[in-house]
C-alpha cells in the first residue's frame, strides 16, 4: 500500500476554502499513486476551532462540505484512492454532547465511513470534552489489499506526550483495540501544538506503540501557526522493529511510504535551539499571513530582546518588510543607538529614529502641577513607565498610519515577574519571545549567529554588543535589569519551577540552592502579575506551559498552600 501522509496548513473556520485546498491535495498525490491519503485532524475547519463549533450550521456546513468533497474528488479521477479528513460531526443521538472529533474516509464520490476520536484531552490547551463526545469502537477499513485502523491525535500520544503527566484514560488504548479488530497498519492524523521536547517524546511514543502493537504506525501532525499554536507538519512512520522512517518538520508536501516498508533508522536528533527558531518563525509568517497582514513593527532598542524578534521577524516575513523603531530617552547610550542600527543594516530592517524625549518633555511638563495639586510629582516609576508608555504609544502609531502589525519584545522572564509595562512595552498584536526565557533567548541568539546561513543570513544577525551587555531598560541613570531583578539564572530556575513544573517553593529552593526567602518573593511576584499577562498580546508557545490559554489561573487569588 502507498500511503501520503499530506501536510496541510488549514486556516481555522475557512470550511470552503479548507475543502478546495484538501482536494487539491488528495488529487495531486491519488493521480501519483498513493492508495491512501491522510490529512491532518480537523483539516477541514482548522484546530482548534473553539467555539465555532458552537455557531449554528457551522458543523452542518463541514459536513455538506464532505460530501461535496468526495464527489469532487471522484469526478477528478481520485475516487479510488482513500483520502482521510479530519471534521467535526454531529455525535449519535443520545451522546454527552453534542459533537464528535472525527475523521471520515472518502472514497467512490461518497463519505463512506467515520471514526469518532475517543480520547479527549481536557488539559493545558486542549477542551475538548467541552465540545465532543468520545467515541467507542475502532474503524478499519480495506484498502489496497491492507486493513487501515484510523487513530486521532491522543488516541496514539494518550497523553503521554504531556510533560505534567497524570491524565490517564482508564486503560483504553485505541491501538491495540484497533489491532485487535484486524488492522494491520495504523494511521493517526494529528493537531498537536510545538512545545519543546515533545518530539522527541512524540518519536518514543510512536516507536514503542508499533512494538506494542506488532504493526507500522504512520502520523502526520497539522502545519502552520493558530493564534498561539504552532504545528510542525511532523510526518513519521514507525515500524515493528523500531525503525522510523523520518518525513521531516516545518516542510510542504506530502511524505509518501510503501507499506509494507524496510526504510527507516534511528529517530533524527532535534536541536533544541534549531526547533525553537523555526517554531517562532512559522509562528509568526503564520500569524502575518492568516490575519493578512504583510509589514511588522517593532521597538528596537539596541537589547538582545528586540535584536532577536527584529531577526526572527525579518526571517518570517523579510527584512524589508520590517520597520525597527529606535526610541531614544535622556537616558539611553550612544551604544545602544549604534547597536539597533546595527541589528538594522545586518538583517535588512528598516530603521527609524524617533525620539521620546520631546514627547516626555512635554507631558512631564503637562502633568506637573496637576500632580502637585494631588500632592505627588511624575518620578521614580511613575516617571519610568511614562516613557515606555510613549514609545508603546509611538509604536501604536506607527502600526495604525502605516498598516503593519506590532510585535513586543518582552520575553517569558520578564512576562512572569510583571518587568513589563502595560500600555507600554507590551503594546502590540504579538509576543514571538513571549514563551521563551532570559537565558533561553541568549542561547537562541548565539545559536542564531552561529548557524546565521541556515537561518537565512549572510552575516551573524545579532550584534555581539546586545548579546554581551549588562541588559537594562534605560529610563534612569545607569540602570540594569539586576537592580530590580534576582540574575536571569536565578530568576529563571524559578520561573521554570513555578511555571512550568508547577513546583513548590521549598523545592525550587532545595534544587536552585537559593535562600527560600527569594524565591517565595518571586514567586509571589510571578502570582500578582497574573492581571498583566491578561492584558499581553497573543504569546507564541513554547513550552509545556506557556502563559496564555493553557494557563488558566485567576487575577485575584491567594496562594493556597
Amino acid at each position: 500500500m502507498r500511503i501520503a501522509l499530506a501536510r496541510f496548513d488549514a486556516m481555522v473556520g475557512d470550511i470552503a476554502g479548507n475543502a478546495r485546498g484538501i482536494a487539491d491535495v488528495a488529487v495531486a498525490e491519488a493521480v501519483a499513486g498513493a492508495d491512501c491519503v491522510v490529512l491532518p485532524e480537523f483539516a477541514l475547519c482548522g484546530y482548534p476551532p473553539r467555539d465555532l463549533l458552537q455557531r449554528a450550521g457551522f458543523v452542518a456546513a463541514c459536513e455538506r462540505a464532505l460530501e461535496a468533497m468526495a464527489a469532487d474528488l471522484a469526478a477528478r479521477g481520485a475516487g479510488a484512492a482513500a483520502v482521510l479528513v479530519g471534521a467535526p460531526h454531529h455525535a449519535p443521538a443520545g451522546s454527552c454532547a453534542a459533537f464528535s472529533n472525527a475523521v471520515a474516509l472518502l472514497r467512490g464520490g461518497r463519505v463512506e465511513g467515520r471514526y469518532l476520536k475517543r480520547l479527549l484531552p481536557d488539559y493545558d490547551v486542549f477542551d475538548e470534552p467541552r465540545h465532543f463526545a468520545p467515541g467507542s469502537a475502532p474503524f478499519v477499513f480495506a484498502c489496497a489489499g491492507a486493513r487501515v485502523g484510523v487513530l486521532v491525535c491522543e488516541d496514539l500520544w494518550r497523553a503521554e506526550d504531556a510533560a505534567s503527566g497524570g491524565h490517564a484514560y482508564s486503560g483504553i488504548d485505541p491501538a491495540a483495540e484497533s489491532v485487535r479488530a484486524g488492522a494491520a497498519v495504523l494511521v493517526c492524523p494529528s493537531a498537536s501544538p510545538f512545545a519543546a521536547g515533545k518530539h522527541v517524546r512524540h518519536g518514543e511514543i510512536l516507536r514503542a506503540a508499533a512494538r506494542r502493537v506488532g504493526v507500522p504506525v504512520c502520523s502526520i501532525n497539522a502545519s502552520g501557526a493558530d493564534d498561539d499554536l504552532v504545528f510542525d507538519g511532523d510526518a513519521r512512520v514507525a515500524l515493528p522493529d523500531g525503525r522510523v522512517a523520518e518525513g521531516g518538520r516545518w516542510a510542504s508536501g506530502a511524505f509518501v511510504f510503501e507499506l509494507p516498508g524496510t526504510a527507516g533508522g534511528e529517530p533524527v536528533r532535534v536541536d533544541p535551539m534549531e526547533e525553537r527558531w523555526d517554531a517562532i518563525v512559522s509562528g509568526i509568517r503564520g500569524y502575518f499571513r492568516k490575519t493578512g497582514h504583510g509589514r511588522a513593527v517593532l521597538g528596537l532598542s539596541g537589547g538582545i530582546d528586540s535584536a532577536l524578534v527584529g531577526a526572527l521577524a525579518a526571517a518570517a516575513i523579510g527584512g524589508d518588510n520590517v520597520t525597527g523603531l529606535l526610541m531614544p530617552s535622556r537616558h539611553s547610550s550612544p551604544g545602544s543607538i549604534d547597536d539597533a542600527n546595527e541589528l538594522a543594516r545586518r538583517t535588512g530592517i528598516r530603521a527609524a529614529e524617533v525620539p521620546v524625549g520631546p514627547a516626555h518633555d512635554a507631558l512631564a511638563a503637562h502633568l506637573a502641577p496637576r500632580l502637585a495639586a494631588a500632592g505627588s510629582a511624575l518620578a521614580g516609576l511613575a516617571d519610568e513607565n511614562l516613557q515606555s508608555r510613549l514609545r508603546g504609544l509611538q509604536v501604536m502609531a506607527w502600526s495604525n498610519a502605516t498598516g503593519a502589525l506590532a510585535l513586543t519584545t518582552g520575553n517569558k522572564s520578564e512576562y512572569a515577574v510583571g518587568y513589563a509595562t502595560l500600555y507600554g512595552d507590551m503594546c502590540g498584536a504579538l509576543a514571538p519571545i513571549g514563551d521563551l526565557l532570559k537565558t533561553d533567548v541568549w542561547a537562541l541568539s548565539r545559536w542564531v549567529n552561529a548557524n546565521h546561513r541556515r537561518c537565512g543570513f549572510g552575516v551573524p544577525p545579532i550584534p555581539e554588543a546586545s548579546i554581551e551587555k549588562v541588559p537594562s531598560a534605560e529610563l534612569r541613570p545607569d540602570q540594569t535589569d539586576q537592580d530590580t531583578l534576582p540574575p536571569y539564572a536565578d530568576l529563571d530556575a524559578i520561573v521554570r519551577g513555578w511555571v512550568e513544573e508547577e513546583r513548590t517553593a521549598e523545592d525550587i529552593a532545595r534544587s536552585s540552592g537559593l535562600e527560600l526567602a527569594v524565591v517565595s518573593r518571586w514567586t509571589r511576584a510571578i502570582d500578582v502579575a497574573e492581571f498583566k499577562r491578561r492584558q499581553a498580546p497573543v504569546i507564541l508557545r513554547l513550552s509545556s506551559r506557556a502563559f496564555g490559554p493553557g494557563r488558566r489561573m485567576p487575577v485575584v487569588a491567594r496562594d493556597g498552600r
